[in-house]
């Protein structure tokens, strides 16, 4: 998904629709898996971000997520809704152990969860879905960051939420953004109307 040169193809970020989220998300019974998924789509985070996020790091005073040291090594802030945080308080009260140090710790050993189990989360409940669409676990930060600019959002907003360098990487979603093309009317629509064309 990156530009080669002025001539190379644009590769598209692969996405889920809400439909198909809402079947992910609801054929995961497990608690901590499912509150894993919650928070990569909820905040666009990548899986390395999610796998390192420790419980200092949610600040529910400030409604925010501190990402530390994420692509590039640089820390930036993300929003933590109301309802991912609901669903953490659910999550931890449910842990036996407690999480110690990372919000998702892996068995007894308290490190942080492997990035490849998250992977495999997400696969396994894709499969039992059947949700068919070549996609990865990263497929919920380009949700994410689809969906927000279907609402609306400022694009440049989106760039600081997701941690780009750079403006044209989040230019990408612009390309699949239902909202944009929902709103551009085809130059054969306008012709039909003023010239009365038939069928």
């Amino acid at each position: 998904m990156k530009y080669h040169g002025q001539n190379a193809p644009l590769q598209l970020p692969k996405l889920l629709n809400e439909n198909e989220l809402a079947r992910l998300f609801n054929a995961i019974t497990n608690k901590k898996h499912k509150a894993i998924l919650f928070t990569a789509y909820s905040a666009g985070l990548r899986v390395s971000e999610v796998v390192r996020l420790k419980l200092k790091h949610i600040d529910s005073r400030r409604m925010q997520v501190l990402i530390e040291q994420g692509k590039g090594k640089k820390d930036r802030y993300v929003n933590l809704s109301l309802l991912l945080l609901d669903i953490l308080r659910q999550y931890l009260k449910l842990c036996n152990p407690r999480p110690k140090e990372y919000l998702f710790e892996s068995g007894q050993n308290g490190i942080g969860y492997a990035e490849r189990t998250v992977q495999q989360i997400f696969s396994t409940a894709k499969e039992k879905v059947g949700i068919s669409k070549s996609v990865g676990v990263h497929s919920l930060r380009h949700s994410f960051a689809t969906h927000l600019l279907d609402k609306g959002t400022n694009i440049k907003y989106i760039q600081e939420l997701l941690g780009h360098f750079s403006i044209k990487t989040t230019e990408r979603y612009l390309h699949v953004s239902k909202k944009q093309l929902v709103n551009i009317i085809s130059p054969l629509d306008d012709l039909w109307k003023k010239e009365h064309i038939e069928w």
